[in-house]
């Protein structure tokens, strides 16, 4: 079972902090963390990464201790 992303953020937000941020990897992941938000699957949001699984996991374990930053 995938790692439940954490409830105080939605997809809208993390797409605006993505569009603010001057960082492209951090839109990138924040990108694809939106895109868990709205029911696509951890394999769609590697896809739009540009990464692996195992990665996106890390990302997901990542946002839920520490948020978007």
């Amino acid at each position: 079972m995938a790692i439940p992303l954490r409830g105080d953020f939605d997809a809208v937000r993390l797409r605006v902090a993505a569009r603010r941020t001057k960082d492209a990897a951090q839109a990138r992941r924040l990108l694809s963390l939106a895109a868990v938000y709205d029911g696509a699957t951890r394999t769609e949001a590697a896809r739009i990464g540009g990464v692996t699984l195992q990665i996106v996991r890390d990302w997901v374990l990542k946002f839920n201790s520490a948020g978007p930053d």
